[in-house]
């Protein structure tokens, strides 16, 4: 059970805390609600972009890492296609240094020609390096837009090109700033050895004169229903043939969304679950495979992959796979198998919950997505699930004109 209280400042800030008597250190999470699915079509990969100069200073304040490292502190950031969030874990007796560094920056983040330079080279080079000259690097340049027509998940985090990010403005960059990266489009939650009062103090002293802005309503195109099969086969200079099936599913607010999470997990987690003892311990058709969901806020994806093993024809491969499927569809799960997954999760999300920056996090999530109570109900969701949910979700999502395939071979 993670306990907390909340509040709001008047300018629309969401505050989050939980005490944690049992650490010194102490969590602090700011979430916005901006994701690479906010982007223009025509502009892709700004989230991303915002996330690196967001640490390229402040008006007051022109290096962000210096005074967080001389009281002891770290940081870092992440962006999904959904949210941008940036954490630092520091000790509690300088928790208002955090305060000061992020409200600066969200109040006043230095638009300069130099670090908007600086950091479009760090981000080209983090797209040549991760997404166009890594092994299997570009999967899902290729496999979101085979699975999505419409809505903007057709378009990775890092972006659609590298030309986006190099003809970007400083105008349009503040544009995007403006819109997505105010106080009442975050949530702060803060974790560790602390009192809500002195919360509430530091909060409305350090961000409460920060000015809110218009939050126009996210509109986007939905996704129309796929019925038929795509495909798409490349060639690539890689060590292994590759296969990447991916099913539309819901999105994560759904009540099938723990169902067919487990359902990822009967088909593949760890090395005694179904496709794994069967296509690669048994049959040795995959070096490995897995199924897992996105977890996306809108309507997401169900993926299986796998490597195959050296003289395994992606006919073959396929075949297997959608054999394995076909069993899953027949017949419920038996008892065993669903007690497993479910175990692994309770003892997962207690394992997690030992993290004052992961209870941060979560709690920032929930609160986005509905309730930070909800946190609290996770695993009972997932408890809740039966053999014949599973069965029933894997009928409906699990057929092959609800599917995108990716044939990703190698070269030579």
């Amino acid at each position: 059970m993670i306990n907390f209280e909340k509040f709001t400042l008047k300018n629309g800030l969401k505050v989050i805390v939980h005490k944690d008597r049992s650490t010194p250190i102490v969590a602090f999470n700011l979430l916005y609600n901006v994701g690479a699915r906010d982007e223009s079509e025509a502009q892709t990969g700004f989230a991303h972009l915002f996330e690196h100069l967001m640490f390229g200073g402040s008006v007051n304040i022109p290096n962000f890492d210096e005074p967080l490292q001389k009281v002891g502190g770290t940081n870092n950031a992440f962006t999904s296609n959904d949210i941008t969030n940036y954490y630092i874990t520091l000790p509690k007796d300088n928790l208002e240094t955090a305060f000061w560094l992020d409200s600066d920056r969200m109040l006043s983040l230095a638009f300069t020609d130099k670090s908007l330079e600086v950091q479009r080279s760090v981000v080209i080079e983090e797209f040549k390096q991760n997404y166009l000259n890594q092994p299997y690097g570009d999967v899902w340049l290729l496999l979101r837009p085979l699975a999505y027509s419409t809505h903007p998940y057709k378009w990775a985090t890092i972006g659609k090109e590298i030309s986006h990010i190099e003809d970007a403005k400083i105008d349009d960059v503040k544009a995007f700033f403006h819109k997505h990266y105010l106080p009442n489009n975050a949530i702060l939650t803060i974790a560790g050895n602390i009192e809500t009062e002195e919360i509430k103090t530091l909060a409305k002293k350090w961000f409460g004169d920060i000015p809110s802005g218009k939050i126009t309503d996210r509109k986007l195109p939905k996704e129309p229903k796929q019925t038929e099969e795509r495909r798409l086969e490349v060639l690539r200079d890689v060590p292994a043939n590759a296969i990447y099936k991916a099913y539309h599913m819901p999105n994560k607010k759904h009540a099938d969304y723990y169902t067919i999470d487990l359902l990822s997990d009967v088909l593949s987690l760890g090395k005694s679950s179904r496709i794994y003892v069967s296509l690669v311990k048994n049959q040795k058709l995959f070096s490995e495979i897995s199924a897992f969901i996105s977890g996306s806020h809108d309507e997401g994806l169900f993926t299986i992959s796998g490597k195959l093993l050296e003289g395994v024809s992606f006919k073959t491969a396929e075949e297997a796979i959608l054999k394995e499927v076909d069993l899953i569809k027949k017949e419920p799960v038996n008892a065993l198998e669903l007690s497993k997954v479910k175990n692994k999760i309770e003892s997962t999300t207690q394992f997690s919950e030992t993290s004052v920056l992961n209870k941060a996090m979560s709690l920032s999530f929930a609160e986005l997505l509905g309730d930070a109570n909800d946190v609290n109900s996770e695993v009972e969701n997932y408890q809740k699930v039966t053999a014949e949910g599973i069965h029933r979700v894997a009928n409906e999502i699990l057929i092959e004109t609800n599917c995108s395939t990716l044939i990703y071979a190698k070269s030579k």
